[in-house]
């Protein structure tokens, strides 16, 4: 068996992150640079983002980026920080329906370790509608075990889009506790339920759940205090700092191609600052 006994402190680190009474907010990273300014903000964890690391690498989002660029980046940012590490693997890099691997997926567990991460975000958007909850839980359940055998409390945060996907228009709420249910019994740590911002729904949610309640907030989502409020343990923002920077390079470009205007880069960090992030490395 593999051990990395050095990723012990930071797993503990991050499972009594969920429980601490103020909730876990995550802005979602997809390299050293946005990593170390995310930490230098004050985050006390780091998580990257499927979609802003593939944009980044010249992937669309949706199970697109090869395994092997996805770890990569992953390395490079743990290895950046002292912060504990989660890391969105979409659906495992394992294949899809039909074609789903086991190996494949403790290969990707395994890869994820060795990166320096302890924590993942694990979707069950792999199949049509959904992949089936019993199969989803018994992927957890190979999840789990990959991690053990690497002797690492991995936090598995299994992500269901019930609610994202608009397919259960009627049932979304009984079936997101169904999922939840089952995929803390397999050996989630903690339920993802994105595409949800009522306060109601979080809140009922939150109460049946057992194991914390992870929101994905942005533009129009209610406030951190109301999160709390409504029972959410862990926020993050997923690609929507990704989304936000390259709006900004957007606007820089079609001010200086367009009219010559520099106004964009009004409020820029300095040379100076940027290179003072990476002092360290």
């Amino acid at each position: 068996m593999t051990t990395h006994s050095h990723l012990a402190p930071l797993a503990a680190s991050f499972h009594a992150l969920h429980s601490n009474g103020a909730p876990l907010v995550l802005v979602n990273v997809w390299d050293v640079a946005s990593s170390r300014l995310v930490e230098e903000a004050g985050a006390a964890a780091l998580a990257t983002s499927s979609s802003a690391v593939s944009w980044s690498l010249g992937f669309p989002d949706g199970n697109q980026l090869p395994r092997e660029l996805a770890m990569a980046a992953l390395q490079r940012i743990a290895s950046s920080t002292a912060l504990p590490v989660t890391a969105d693997i979409e659906t495992g890099y394992a294949g899809a329906a039909g074609a789903f691997q086991d190996g494949e997926l403790r290969e990707t567990i395994r890869s994820v370790l060795a990166a320096g991460a302890v924590g993942i975000n694990f979707e069950d958007s792999g199949d049509e509608p959904l992949t089936e909850v019993d199969e989803q839980a018994r992927r957890i359940a190979v999840v789990r075990r990959a991690a053990e055998d690497e002797g690492v409390d991995l936090f598995i945060n299994a992500r269901t889009d019930t609610y994202l996907s608009g397919r259960f228009p009627d049932t979304a709420f009984t079936d997101t506790l169904r999922r939840a249910e089952a995929y803390v019994a397999a050996g989630a740590n903690g339920i993802f339920v994105p595409g949800v911002q009522d306060l109601h729904v979080l809140h009922d949610l939150s109460r049946r759940i057992a194991a914390p309640l992870n929101a994905l907030a942005g533009l129009g989502a209610p406030s951190v205090g109301e999160l709390h409020d409504a029972g959410v343990r862990r926020i993050s923002i997923g690609g929507n700092t990704a989304k936000a920077a390259y709006a900004t390079v957007s606007r820089v470009a079609e001010d200086v191609l367009g009219d010559g205007n520099w106004s964009e880069l009004a409020g820029s960090r300095s040379h100076a600052a940027m290179d003072e992030l990476f002092r360290r490395s």
